[in-house]
């Protein structure tokens, strides 16, 4: 397909966790360890994946906000360490991509009027494994992680891939599965795409009014051309 000069080029971005892979089992086990580490009762499953896509120091403070900062600190180094260790151990299962995300990731690459991104409260370190796991290192055009940047919904990392690509806000969306996400969008300007299959239910991303939300990992490509006005 052959892009027009005069058409600006468009931009998605993705979440990973919740979005492009299912990381939930890793990060509830991690969570476990390290709270019992600390000789803590760990928060039940609801209470993490409302957290998930927040940088770690911010997530767990919002788990423990009466801890002093001491102890949150231990258990952001404890959750990193079990993380390692649980990823280690179970390398090959480790945060698969749903089904059929790969298919529909294909098809967004193969097009040369849109660029796509990645925007995740993931570590660098975290993120390079689950691309490298998933043969996508070094497929999207710009790479965001919670290393560099303030926790979302700060929406410094979708300032970052829009100043990298040369997007116009306008003409992005930001893919995601999290309030956070959505939020996030929303302050930079962006379109906004809900997923339903992630860990924030339905009626909470709708609160944050996103501009559409994929219900089926077969429709979000759909959804991403539609809302960028792009051709099927």
């Amino acid at each position: 397909m052959t892009r027009s000069e005069t058409t600006p080029l468009k931009l998605a971005i993705f979440d990973v966790d919740g979005t492009l892979v299912d990381s939930q089992g890793h990060i509830l086990a991690a969570m476990t360890a390290a709270f019992e580490g600390e000789g803590m009762a760990p928060p039940d499953r609801p209470e993490v994946l409302a957290i998930v896509g927040l940088s770690l120091p911010q997530a767990i403070g919002r788990l423990v906000p009466d801890q002093p900062e001491a102890r949150i600190l231990r258990l952001v180094a404890g959750y990193k360490d079990a993380y390692s260790q649980v990823r280690a151990a179970d390398s090959a299962a480790s945060s698969p991509l749903y089904p059929g995300i790969q298919a529909v990731l294909d098809a967004l690459f193969a097009r040369d009027d849109l660029l796509v991104a990645v925007a995740t409260g993931k570590s660098r370190r975290g993120l390079d494994h689950v691309l490298a796991m998933h043969g996508l290192t070094g497929r999207f055009v710009s790479e965001q992680v919670a290393d560099h940047h303030p926790s979302k919904p700060h929406p410094a990392m979708l300032e970052a891939v829009l100043s990298e690509t040369g997007v116009q806000a306008r003409d992005a969306v930001m893919i995601g599965d999290t309030s956070f996400d959505m939020e996030m969008g929303h302050a930079a300007g962006c379109r906004t795409l809900a997923v339903s299959w992630g860990y924030h239910p339905t009626p909470v991303l709708e609160q944050c009014r996103p501009h559409g939300v994929a219900e089926t990992v077969p429709a979000l490509e759909r959804h991403v051309l539609d809302l960028l006005e792009l051709r099927a």
